[in-house]
């Protein structure tokens, strides 16, 4: 007689958030697992991915992906083992890669997983520099910012988990690259640990001016995560032809009214034109999805040789990811969140 199946720690969405997100847009529950059916697996979360994009499915505002429902839980990328298997693909003890949500157990009929690549120092990495992050960072980088040596490249959230390995890319491949973070502490870690060539404290009072000055020669390339008043004061140092691949907005994610002052539209029209800029949207897995070999082929070595450096913010126990998630969200986080459900 097989063991009971565990129940199931689950962190659901409990109310749509005005603004910004707080603990009560949240509920814990405990609920039992159905018996696994043919071609099933069990799995047991280990870490679960805390990522920006997670705001906008708690809006039920049009998007590029369905909402997250009231009731629902929070969707999320997570490593998770095979404690059971059903499933002829799938052995205990294996160790896959998923959108199996903010829970501490699913099931999974083997479609959406795919295995862990082997020899990473830790799983969680498959969330971060060899994931989603990391995914995201190169094909925005390499496909629509197409770098070319002796160019300068800035991005914001420079400590974060995208932001980190697009600088670094961008200095393999010889760009002069400026970073933008919060704070001192993050400045000093991009440009001495990862070795961008500047950083941009952008709660400076003379942010503007001192992103100005670290780019003599203008910006050829912005990757924009962030949008607000970063890309307020990039947008007159853009040069002739300068290319924007654009994957996030992290900056407007909790407005709940749209922005006051000055309506900078038409500067930004004219710029564009006259500039001839190409600014360009993706969501890195429905328009590189079929690319991934690709990335993660350039991507492992360079880690594994120490050319691409990568920190991770690593928060223990499911129950704390909302209030870890809200810092996310406040730029609390210092590299890639991730949250250790259990322990591998």
């Amino acid at each position: 007689m097989s063991d009971p199946m565990p129940l199931n720690q689950r962190i659901v969405l409990a109310s749509r958030p005005v603004g910004a997100p707080t603990p009560e847009n949240f509920r814990l529950e405990r609920v039992a697992l159905p018996e696994l059916a043919d071609g099933q697996v069990l799995l047991k979360t280990l870490y679960l991915s805390l990522d920006p994009y997670m705001r906008g499915r708690m809006s039920d505002a049009p998007s590029y992906a369905a909402p997250v429902e009231i009731g629902g839980v929070m969707t999320g990328g997570a490593v998770s083992r095979v404690e059971r298997s059903l499933n002829p693909k799938f052995q205990e003890g294996d160790l896959v890669v998923g959108a199996t949500g903010w829970q501490s157990h699913s099931i999974n009929d083997g479609r959406s997983i795919m295995p862990l690549p082997a020899g990473l120092p830790s799983p969680s990495m498959a969330l971060g520099v060899l994931g989603m992050p990391g995914m995201t960072a190169y094909m925005g980088l390499m496909d629509i910012g197409q770098p070319k040596s002796g160019e300068t490249l800035v991005v914001a959230a420079a400590s974060g988990a995208v932001g980190s390995v697009v600088g670094q890319v961008a200095k393999i491949k010889g760009l002069r690259v400026v970073g933008v973070a919060g704070g001192a502490e993050k400045c000093r870690y991009v440009v001495e640990e990862l070795g961008f060539d500047a950083c941009i404290d952008h709660k400076s009072p003379t942010f503007a001016d001192e992103l100005a000055q670290a780019c003599p020669n203008g910006i050829d390339i912005y990757y924009e995560n962030v949008g607000g008043k970063v890309f307020d004061a990039v947008v007159p140092l853009l040069n002739p032809k300068a290319r924007i691949p654009l994957c996030g907005l992290i900056a407007s994610y909790n407005a709940s009214e749209a922005p006051s002052g000055q309506d900078r539209l038409p500067q930004l029209q004219r710029t564009l034109l006259t500039k001839r800029v190409r600014i360009q949207g993706f969501i890195v897995f429905d328009d590189y999805g079929d690319r991934q070999p690709e990335f993660v082929s350039a991507m492992a070595p360079w880690v594994r040789d120490g050319k691409i450096k990568f920190r991770e913010d690593v928060v223990d126990g499911l129950e704390q990811a909302p209030e870890a998630f809200i810092g996310l969200l406040e730029g609390r986080n210092f590299g890639k969140l991730v949250v250790r459900v259990a322990k591998d």
